[in-house]
């Protein structure tokens, strides 16, 4: 289950990060959304998940955050991505594609006829 947890939110990290470096800074209701929507709702993540992705974030001053005033008296909280968060971003997703690219070589590898494995 740890394993599902860490990829969980390594997945989640990176998708933050792209959403906040391509569509400017977000609150975190309208990542989660994106997230469902653009993924046709394969990926349902929870506000608290993102949440937690949040202020690790944060924490490790990848993104910052300021609030909004919406409407009369409601505040929101928008995230903003900064340099840091931005090299994680070019790190997460090089690991990403290197990983996603030897997953897809092993499974491939079974739908493909070698003459050597004969």
């Amino acid at each position: 289950m740890a394993y599902k947890n860490n990829f969980l939110t390594g997945i989640t990290e990176l998708l933050v990060l792209t959403i906040l470096n391509e569509k400017g800074d977000s609150y975190v209701y309208e990542i989660t959304k994106y997230i469902a929507v653009h993924s046709r709702n394969s990926l349902s993540l929870s506000l608290n998940t993102v949440y937690t992705v949040m202020y690790k974030l944060e924490n490790d001053q990848m993104i910052s955050e300021y609030t909004t005033l919406v409407g009369k008296k409601r505040t929101r909280i928008y995230y903003h991505i900064e340099t840091a968060g931005k090299e994680r971003l070019y790190e997460l997703t090089q690991n990403y594609n290197q990983i996603t690219k030897g997953v897809d070589y092993v499974l491939t590898s079974f739908t493909k006829k070698d003459t050597n494995d004969e």
